[in-house]
């Protein structure tokens, strides 16, 4: 799955050319490296990491360099094929493991479960901002992670000062007050803009929002701290770190949740 930072609306990049965009900007790498050292710190040696929207694979090597089981998987047949290159030889190791296809697939065919478990999900550089309905996807997280799983990801700050300059900012400043969020349209899919307490709310009843970091510098703020706008230092980050931790859930919370989307 592939957003670029910046403006909404762009071409659609993979592959090499996605790696060169990616890797071009200074704050895009150390965004990068802050939260690879993150989730090494979350995933305990030998530990088995699910990265979601993995992309070229740049995390899903460094995962695997580091000693962790990575099952990866990306919806952009262009992006698997430049991965399935770059991590040939952890892939021929046995270390990576590469799944593709149809986002409904990957939703069917995880709906109950793997024939592994995750300690920790992955999902950086903005992967849920393409994903319209969320619970739906932490309900799959949910079914493939362990009792003491948890879910990292990397979003798009919705207060991001450096937006401001842009018209569509302004334009859906009040909606995103009002409900929480909004859509515009991207090369791929839609790119949502949400606010924290909006991940948090569709995140329920599988995970729990547990911290708030910033992308840059990596400093962390209590989730209980970002009901309202966010902290002046995290208006600079382009991105914001999200930590849930995974919740048991019954069948009756878990059909009441499933009904939920349905309706809506």
């Amino acid at each position: 799955m592939t957003v670029l930072p910046g403006a909404p609306v762009s071409p659609l990049v993979t592959g090499a050319e996605y790696v060169r965009q990616i890797t071009a900007r200074g704050s895009d790498r150390r965004a990068r490296a802050a939260f690879q050292q993150l989730a090494l710190q979350l995933a305990p040696a030998r530990a088995t990491v699910f990265d979601f929207g993995c992309g070229a694979g740049l995390d899903a090597c460094r995962y695997a360099a580091e000693g962790r089981a990575v099952i990866a998987y990306d919806v952009d047949r262009s992006m698997c094929q430049y991965f399935a290159m770059h991590c040939a030889q952890p892939i021929a190791q046995g270390n990576i493991r590469l799944e593709g296809g149809p986002y409904a697939d990957f939703i069917a065919r995880r709906r109950h479960g793997a024939p592994w478990r995750a300690a920790l999900v992955t999902a950086n550089f903005a992967p849920l901002n393409l994903i319209g309905d969320l619970q739906e996807l932490f309900a799959v997280f949910h079914a493939v992670t362990l009792p003491e799983g948890k879910v990292l990801a990397s979003v798009l700050n919705p207060f991001f000062l450096g937006d401001l300059r842009y018209f569509w900012w302004w334009r859906h400043l009040l909606p995103l007050l009002r409900t929480g969020s909004f859509a515009l349209p991207g090369a791929q899919a839609a790119i949502h803009r949400r606010r924290v307490r909006e991940f948090a709310a569709q995140s329920a009843p599988y995970f729990t929002l547990e911290r708030v970091f910033a992308g840059l510098p990596a400093r962390a703020a209590a989730a209980e701290g970002m009901a309202g706008p966010l902290r002046p230092q995290l208006l600079t980050c382009r991105f914001l770190f999200l930590l849930f931790s995974r919740q048991a859930v019954s069948h009756s919370a878990a059909a009441v949740a499933e009904q939920r989307g349905v309706e809506e």
